[in-house]
């Protein structure tokens, strides 16, 4: 592989357990699974089945249901061979990348898994090129070869160390090529892939039934049968159905009053467990260049000197979040915190001359959106303080919209929205993928940002670099620019909980570099 571990060892997940409830023993992963699947609750439902048109929290589910070149053993911040047996550069300048397949792989079908499948795989994510989808991850690649059965090899346009990364992404999924057209998504709601688990029945909004796919040839080592996905509107809900038995594990979408309640004495004489960890995971907000007052870069810049993140961190989420004034978050070679360093602490004086200066003197009317299943219960909460805090300043008069995910998407990708709220959790974990994802004409926004200092000399000069420490200063320098801007705004950055009963054992393990969880890490203790 190559060297990029100096700069990535330290985003490795620092994970600690709060256990809320006492016993000791010797814990077995080797589980009879006689109580059936574990079932898994989540706030994060897919919005497609297809890796071809995802960029977004189904990467949740495909992790387990599909299988990539590349991927992270338990621990790695690395990408590690999974369907390859071996991948690397074969040349100096980081634009030829050789795979060789494991041997005797299949889809969950029978049908073979070779280098054929996956060209016909990565080809289509280009070729379909799903506006907000995960083709602009591929920006670097020219061609894909299968020279042999066993054999594939990508030719970049140009040097990008990253390469391997992209690679790991649920994005790059191999998929069978005859249930996947070649120029179309697959829309007959079926799954054939080669990962850990196959989909053994899915309802929309609802539940995702996985079972044990036998015919898998990979890394994982599978600690459970079957795991059952179901997908709930609020934490509120989840952590009932947690209380009550009915689901055994959370991994996304914990408010945090019921962080606060499970880390409490309140929790003590329960039987769960909270699994706390460092996260990468942020929100940000996201202004149209198109709209006629978003589109000022002295409203954008008055907004950004107005927010308070320390007061929608501690008021909303109760400090179970930090505030963020760069995109790329805490953690990450590159990080800064160029907003603060620019406005400092929220002033409304300073707010006011930037819009006087402007020629602007009456309140601006702005519409915010943001969804309303997507992020948590207390998105709709933070949208009212942002609100409250434009519109205690005087400057700004503030409409609040809302939809569900899959319209919300459809909405913003039109280009419908003047500002909007959006989550990111990494494709892989470097600075990159906190800048390269938000610019250029093409992007996971679908809102086009040019910025041709970015794309066009600091990605392109960062890309060459295999040990990510040397590419702090071109990071810095993007990020100033997205200060400037104020295109994109950052609001703050989460941690990673995990409650689960407390028979259960793997979730500190199951979280990979990207914080998906990796569900055949997840078992019941069969011994105390």
């Amino acid at each position: 592989m190559f060297n990029r571990k100096r700069g990535l060892r330290r985003v490795a997940a620092i994970v600690s357990i709060s256990s809320l409830v006492t016993g000791c023993g010797i814990l077995s992963s080797d589980s009879s699974d006689d109580e059936g699947p574990i079932v898994v609750g989540t706030t994060s439902a897919p919005s497609t089945l297809d890796p071809a048109a995802s960029w977004d929290g189904s990467w949740e589910l495909f992790r387990n249901i599909y299988q990539t070149l590349l991927s992270y053993p338990g621990g790695a911040t690395e990408p590690q061979p999974d369907a390859a047996e071996e991948c690397a550069f074969t040349d100096a300048s980081n634009q030829v990348y050789r795979c060789e397949l494991r041997k005797g792989l299949t889809f969950s079908n029978g049908d073979p898994l070779d280098a054929r499948a996956v060209k016909h795989s990565i080809d289509r994510v280009k070729k379909i090129n799903v506006n907000g989808g995960p083709a602009g991850l591929l920006g670097t690649l020219e061609r894909v070869q299968a020279p042999s059965e066993r054999e594939v090899v990508f030719h970049l346009d140009k040097p990008d160390a990253t390469f391997p990364f992209v690679l790991a992404t649920p994005a790059m999924s191999i998929v069978e090529p005859g249930g996947y057209p070649a120029d179309a998504l697959r829309e007959d709601g079926e799954v054939v892939g080669s990962g850990p688990y196959e989909l053994q029945s899915y309802t929309d909004g609802e539940r995702a039934e996985l079972v044990r796919n036998d015919k898998y040839k990979g890394f994982a080592e599978r600690h459970n049968d079957a795991v059952t996905v179901r997908y709930f509107k609020d934490s509120a809900g989840m952590v009932k159905a947690l209380r009550d038995g009915d689901i055994q594990v959370t991994y996304r979408g914990l408010a945090a009053d019921d962080v606060i309640t499970l880390q409490g004495k309140a929790s003590k004489d329960e039987n769960l467990q909270l699994v706390e960890g460092s996260g990468t995971e942020i929100r940000y907000l996201v202004f149209n260049p198109e709209d006629p007052w978003a589109g000022r870069k002295e409203v954008r810049q008055a907004i950004a000197q107005v927010i308070d993140r320390a007061a929608i961190a501690h008021k909303i989420y109760q400090d179970t979040v930090d505030p963020l004034y760069s995109m790329v978050p805490k953690g990450l070679t590159g990080h800064t915190t160029g907003f603060f360093d620019d406005y400092g602490d929220p002033s409304v004086p300073k707010a006011r001359k930037i819009l006087t200066g402007a020629g602007i003197t009456e309140p601006v009317p702005l519409t915010l959106w943001y969804t309303t299943d997507r992020y948590g219960s207390e998105t709709a909460q933070e949208f009212g303080e942002i609100k409250r805090q434009l519109e205690a300043s005087g400057l700004f008069e503030v409409t609040l919209e809302n939809r569900p995910w899959k319209t919300y998407v459809a909405g913003y990708q039109k280009g419908e929205y003047p500002v909007f709220g959006r989550g990111w959790s990494p494709d892989f974990p470097d600075a990159e993928n906190f800048i390269a994802p938000f610019v250029g004409e093409q992007n996971a926004l679908g809102t086009p940002y040019l910025a041709p200092e970015i794309t066009g000399e600091l990605l392109p000069r960062s890309r060459r670099e295999t040990d990510r420490a040397n590419v702090e200063k071109d990071f810095e320098r993007a990020q100033q620019i997205l200060v400037n801007d104020a295109r994109l705004l950052p609001l703050w950055q989460g941690k990673q909980y995990v409650a689960a009963s407390a028979d259960i054992s793997g979730a500190e393990g199951a979280m990979d570099p990207s914080t998906i969880m990796m569900m055949w890490q997840l078992y019941r203790k069969t011994s105390w």
